[in-house]
């Protein structure tokens, strides 16, 4: 076998940074038994919100098919951030592009879903998360072999789906107020 590229993890055991709650088991187990099916982080987080964004579950897991794996499985940002902003564009974005307001809307929310989630995990990197860069395909093979993928990704999408779920709420409150 050849050589495999670790990184120094942020935490000894390589699970991420998380802040001491109850995962929501729902969205792990469903996030494990897609990952099963071969389905990514980005394709669940978006696939869990299309509904109320009116986009349909296939249309949503193809939008998100290239973004698992920190892009193209390239260990940048992680599949679950990319598939929350993909969420965050569908629910708050524009298609005009004179709309400043909207796009500052959107932006902002962005960033506090970026804060959120490395405030939480300590980075929105996939190759820091896992503790392994698996642009290289022998260290992916690694991960994959090894069951780490299974072990981090579904916390963080769980992690994720919170905090998207966050930022839905603080928004229908401030338009019902």
């Amino acid at each position: 076998m050849g050589k495999v590229l670790l990184l120094k993890p942020r935490n000894p055991d390589r699970s991420p940074k998380r802040k001491v709650d109850n995962p929501m088991p729902d969205i792990i187990r469903h996030t494990k038994d897609e990952f099963e099916r071969g389905i990514n982080c980005a394709q669940v987080v978006l696939s869990l919100f299309a509904p109320e964004l009116g986009v349909s579950d296939d249309l949503a897991k193809r939008i998100a098919a290239a973004f698992g794996g920190g892009l193209g499985r390239m260990g940048l940002t992680c599949g679950a951030v990319n598939g929350s902003c993909m969420a965050l564009g569908l629910k708050f974005g524009s298609s005009d592009g004179t709309d400043e307001e909207r796009k500052d809307a959107l932006i902002r929310r962005v960033r506090t879903f970026h804060e959120r989630f490395e405030k939480r995990f300590g980075s929105t990197r996939c190759r820091d998360l896992l503790g392994h860069d698996i642009a290289d395909p022998e260290v992916f093979s690694h991960v994959a072999d090894n069951g780490i993928f299974m072990r981090v990704c579904p916390e963080v999408v769980d992690g994720a789906v919170r905090i998207l779920r966050e930022i839905l709420q603080e928004e229908n409150r401030e338009t019902l107020q």
